[in-house]
């Protein structure tokens, strides 16, 4: 999936991912939404799920601190972190954004979380591009990647 790579730091990737966050956004207002008789449930755990799901992403990315990028090629000023989130999965960004947007899906539509699913195929993707710079930059990553075995949700991928 090199087309979509790019050459570089991998601009291609970073579109990507915002396009289809811009369909996630676009499909909530889309039906068929949630059942009436389970939206109060529904909205009560989607709040809760979104939150959590941007803490975590601003928490992993100050964790990075000057290190974060939305490119898979990590920039010249950063460091291998291994601490906070990163000591539970290698890219907690993106599964806080995941968790952001199921939550965001649960309170609109399901055609938003079927586009989430998507994001989720992307970001899977994109980690791995991202692996490969990363393991070129830090001779500790293998090392670090055999600690931290998860790379978006612990126990499942």
């Amino acid at each position: 999936m090199t087309s979509v790579a790019g050459s570089g730091r991998g601009a291609g990737w970073v579109w990507l991912q915002f396009a289809v966050m811009g369909v996630v956004v676009g499909l909530g207002f889309v039906p068929p939404h949630w059942p009436e008789a389970a939206q109060r449930t529904l909205s009560a755990l989607a709040a809760v799920v979104a939150v959590l799901g941007g803490l975590i992403a601003v928490w992993a990315s100050r964790s990075l601190g000057r290190g974060f990028t939305a490119y898979p090629k990590p920039p010249e000023s950063g460091a291998l972190i291994e601490r906070g989130p990163y000591r539970v999965v290698r890219h907690p960004v993106y599964a806080g954004g995941l968790l952001f947007f199921l939550g965001y899906s649960l309170y609109s539509s399901v055609w938003a979380l079927v586009a989430t699913c998507a994001l989720g195929v992307v970001w899977a993707l994109k980690a791995r591009v991202e692996e490969r710079f990363l393991r070129e930059r830090y001779p500790d990553y293998d090392g670090y990647a055999a600690r931290v075995r998860y790379r978006l949700a612990p126990f499942v991928y």
